[in-house]
C-alpha cells in the first residue's frame, strides 16, 4: 500500500475513477447548513471563503466538483449544439456538481462518491456553467434514482431557483439577470457532459 506524506490537491491529485455502477468520486466544497460560500483555492488547492451567501439563498444540495474535470471547448460545444446558442465557451473550472442525500454532512472538504443521475444545462454569461446532479452512494433514501424523472419536480425547481438567484441583487429586473438555464437534461447527457469535462481535462493539463 502507497501512503502519500501530503494532502493530495482536489482538483488534480485525486482520481475520479468512475465506476461501471456509475459512481465517481466528488470534491464537496459548500453544504447547504453553510452561510458562506467556499471553494477551492486553485493553487494551492485549500479551500477558501469566496463570499457570503447572498441574502436567503442557501444550495439545496452538497455542492462541489469532479476531479480531474474541465469546463472547456467539448463541455461548451455540447451547450451550443443542444441549446443553438453561439459563441458559449467553458467556465474555465472543473465540473460542478450537486449531491443530493438524506444525510446531514456537517462542512465540505471531503470526498464521497456519488452517481449522475441529471444536470442543469447553466449558462452564466457566455460560459457553459453546467451541473451535474447526483446521488450520494448507499444512501437509503435517495439509492434507487437512476435518472431525471426519479426527481421530483419540486426539487429541480429548488436547484434551478438557487443558481437562477445566487448572483442576482434582490431588486434585479428578469431582463437584467447574468445566468439562465436553458435545459435539464437526463442521465444519458449528464454522462456525456462528465466525459467530455475529463477529454477537456487532458486537454487542459497535457
Amino acid at each position: 500500500m502507497t501512503i502519500s506524506k501530503f494532502t493530495s490537491h482536489p482538483w488534480h491529485g485525486i482520481e475520479p475513477l468512475l465506476d461501471t455502477e456509475g459512481y465517481l468520486t466528488c470534491f464537496i466544497e459548500v453544504t447547504p447548513t453553510d452561510t458562506v460560500k467556499f471553494e477551492i483555492d486553485k493553487p494551492s488547492g485549500l479551500l477558501k471563503i469566496d463570499r457570503p451567501q447572498k441574502f436567503s439563498n442557501v444550495v439545496p444540495a452538497l455542492y462541489g466538483f469532479i476531479p480531474q474535470s474541465y469546463c472547456g471547448e467539448k463541455v461548451s460545444h455540447l451547450c451550443m449544439n443542444s441549446t443553438g446558442q453561439k459563441n458559449i465557451v467553458g467556465d474555465g473550472d472543473p465540473l460542478d456538481i450537486c449531491v443530493l442525500t438524506s444525510k446531514y454532512i456537517p462542512h465540505g472538504n471531503i470526498l464521497l462518491r456519488a452517481k449522475p443521475i441529471a444536470g442543469l444545462r447553466m449558462i452564466d454569461k457566455n460560459e457553459a456553467d453546467d451541473k451535474i446532479i447526483a446521488i450520494l452512494k448507499d444512501d437509503d433514501v435517495y439509492q434507487n434514482w437512476n435518472d431525471l424523472n426519479d426527481i421530483p419536480k419540486a426539487l429541480i425547481q429548488k436547484l434551478k431557483h438557487y443558481f437562477l438567484t445566487y448572483k442576482n441583487m434582490p431588486d434585479a429586473l428578469l431582463a437584467d439577470r447574468i445566468v439562465s438555464i436553458p435545459e435539464i437534461y437526463n442521465k444519458t447527457e449528464a454522462l456525456k457532459v462528465v466525459e467530455s469535462s475529463f477529454q477537456d481535462y487532458i486537454n487542459l493539463v497535457k
